[in-house]
């Protein structure tokens, strides 16, 4: 950073930096722009697994069977003449209408006909659906519901969750950052500056990410951009908050403020830059799941992380330059006023509180980790088709509504594909154990599809049973294999597990050897790490209660855990890193105990407001209404403040105190500070009235 250094020494050399970064930026942003979402229909389904290649087969059928979208019509009072000849008149009409009379329940209460979706992306399914919803509803007698449900409408109602979706989602979030950081700066006007810089960094972050996706064909979905921009909102002002507060600081004690700038940049770039790559490094281990939206979220995210740190570390400290001191006003740091770490801050009363009595702090702490973490025995995972929205629609109250008056499989069975004799294959699925019935729907090229229709409610634990039976029985059948909704959740289900046994360790074992190599340590990495694994089991615990308590929520959605720990390893270590770095630096001069209360009183304020504010940030997931981001946002919310308020400024300060010297072994952090000479005596004295 010794060229940002040098930049940043004469105010319009800054302007142009930040002016030509800010203005290229957006050229980028509205030239080259994104690239549509792909509409692949096997993104989401695991790499490998029994359910993709049913559903790769299936593609290979000389008519493209699409999907099917299935339209209830009900009167809960039982369907009278009128109500039949009006449902008749109405499945006539339907477009893509098959000429099959509808098909009445064995109650009287409703009449239901499929309607076959042909094949396209989800916006033209979306668009048929809304169709036969306006078709089947118009000009029916009082008192006669009609509804659509099926695969078709359940995918044209996932689409519509996401309808507007980054623009809500960035608009939220903006705003949170904007009030946030007003409160924290208590300034009317410094907030501008890193807001607008991040807020460009994450529009340019949008466009690199999912280029580079497209270019190396990994694939992503609707939530990847949504979550990108969470993340880089998140550490982009988090960094932002880094330099300010040690810019500020430099300002108490260097007259030229482009100085101060410069050493402020020199002193923040390590934290900064370790921090990122930490980040970087946990975000690309997604790259081994089995999701291939997974890997494309992990490779977005951390081309995100990359941005905003350059932005942070560069555009910034080249913006806030172009204003002079007053730019903090009300609160105008001079020269010769005390710096965060020598003054009697509430952060320095919390250390010294620490410091006095650092085994009942760590034995209390980790007890209450501990406790906390015990609510994870009780997680159960695994969300069906209906418990994925928080707002109920119409495709899932149909479906609930159907399975009252029609077998619950019927509307959604399971899919066998086979290179064989279909006939044969349906007969012999038709015997198996839990499968209420079977046929040939489909056949060509020598590829057949049979439907099985199996026993048990939607989402439970019998129907998945079945599937597994199901495999069972057609195992010896080359070429054969179980798809549909029940058979990926089980699939779904074994990859997350396989995921996570996977990748969690070596998320840690990348943290660790990246901290070490930070802190030329080893056993400081050891218990940064493990107050980071403490922070998210406590909070896996916590959100657990919340959403069985407060929320509603009985099942865990198979990515969380997973998605979590990378974000709350790779973000909780961050904070770490922003304290540690400055404890190292201090117990240069002032020695280990001093140079950890030091630092606490120096990084206390801003970090806990980074960790407020991304915490906030990340709870913004909820404006979007799937159940999965909700629950991510909770888990990240809780592990951040845990973290941020709690870990980092209680657990971690004692346990540095109680290692003393040890904490740093083998380095040495004895001897005089090597804090480059760049001070009042050293650089031309800027009468700075003027600014």
């Amino acid at each position: 950073m010794g060229r940002v250094a040098d930049l940043v020494t004469r105010r319009w050399v800054a302007g142009i930096l930040a002016l030509v970064a800010l203005l290229g930026a957006g050229a980028v942003i509205g030239v080259v722009g994104q690239p549509e979402t792909p509409d692949d229909p096997l993104s989401a389904l695991p790499l490998g697994s029994d359910s993709r290649a049913a559903a790769e087969l299936r593609q290979q059928l000389p008519d493209d069977q699409g999907s099917a979208a299935v339209v209830l019509f009900t009167r809960d009072a039982g369907l009278t003449d009128a109500d039949v000849t009006a449902v008749q008149e109405r499945v006539r009409a339907l477009p893509g209408a098959t000429g099959m009379p509808p098909q009445r329940s064995d109650d009287g209460t409703a009449a239901v006909t499929v309607v076959p979706v042909e094949a396209g992306d989800s916006t033209r399914t979306a668009e048929t659906v809304a169709e036969i919803r306006d078709v089947a509803a118009s000009g029916l007698p009082d008192g006669l519901t009609a509804q659509v449900t099926g695969p078709a409408a359940i995918q044209a109602d996932l689409a519509d969750v996401f309808a507007g979706a980054d623009v809500r989602l960035l608009l939220a979030t903006a705003s949170i950052v904007a009030v946030l950081l007003v409160v924290t700066y208590r300034s009317p006007v410094l907030w501008l500056v890193p807001l607008t810089v991040v807020g460009v960094a994450d529009q340019l972050a949008a466009v690199v990410a999912i280029r580079t996706l497209a270019a190396i064909d990994v694939t992503w979905d609707e939530s990847t951009v949504g979550i990108l921009s969470v993340l880089v909102f998140g550490a982009g002002t988090d960094y932002a908050l880094l330099l300010i507060s040690r810019y500020r600081d430099e300002l108490r004690t260097t007259q030229d403020r482009r100085a101060a700038m410069a050493h402020a940049v020199r002193r923040t770039t390590e934290a900064v830059v370790s921090s990122a790559s930490t980040v970087v490094l946990g975000l690309l281990t997604l790259l081994l799941s089995a999701f291939p939206t997974t890997r494309g979220l992990g490779l977005a995210c951390a081309v995100g992380v990359v941005v905003a740190a350059v932005f942070a570390l560069v555009v910034l400290p080249a913006a806030l330059v172009v204003f002079g001191r007053w730019v903090f006003w009300p609160k105008v740091p001079r020269v010769g006023q005390s710096g965060l770490a020598d003054a009697r801050s509430p952060w320095r009363r919390v250390g010294d509180a620490v410091a006095a009595r650092p085994a009942g702090v760590v034995t209390v702490v980790v007890l209450a980790l501990a406790v906390a973490a015990g609510g994870i025995t009780q997680v159960r995972s695994g969300l069906s088709t209906e418990d994925q929205f928080l707002d109920t629609p119409e495709s899932i109250t149909a479906l609930e509504r159907y399975t009252e008056s029609f077998p619950a499989g019927s509307v959604d069975p399971a899919v066998v594909m086979t290179r064989g004799d279909g006939e044969d294959l349906a007969a012999a699925v038709a015997e198996v154990p839990g499968v209420e019935s079977a046929r040939v729907v489909a056949e060509g090229d020598g590829v057949a599809e049979v439907d099985a229709v199996l026993a048990g409610a939607p989402g439970s634990e019998e129907v998945r049973q079945n599937v597994r039976d199901l495999r069972a029985a057609v195992a010896d059948r080359p070429d054969t294999h179980v798809g549909g909704t029940e058979a990926e959740a089980v699939d779904s289900a074994d990859a997350s597990s396989s995921d996570r046994l996977l990748i969690l360790p070596l998320i840690l074992a990348l943290v660790l050897v990246a901290l070490g190599g930070l802190l030329r340590s080893v056993v400081a990495p050891l218990v940064l790490v493990a107050t980071v694994v403490g922070t998210y089991l406590a909070s896996l615990g916590i959100s657990w209660v919340l959403f069985t308590q407060v929320l509603g929520f009985d099942r865990l959605d198979e990515s969380v855990p997973l998605l979590a720990f990378v974000f709350l390893v790779a973000l909780g270590v961050d904070y770490n890193i922003f304290l540690v770095t400055r404890a190292a630096e201090e117990a240069r001069e002032h020695g280990s105990r001093e140079g950890v209360l030091r630092a606490l009183a120096a990084t206390g304020g801003v970090i806990t407001s980074a960790g407020v504010l991304l915490a906030a940030v990340f709870a913004v997931l909820g404006v979007l209404p799937l159940v999965v981001l909700a629950q991510l946002g909770v888990v990240i919310c809780v592990g951040v403040l845990l973290d941020t308020l709690v870990v980092r400024t209680l657990l971690v300060p004692a346990a540095a105190v109680i290692l003393g010297d040890r904490f740093w072994w083998p380095r040495r952090l004895g001897g005089p500070d090597v804090r480059p000479s760049v001070g009042p005596r050293d650089v031309p004295q800027e009468a700075d009235a003027r600014t």
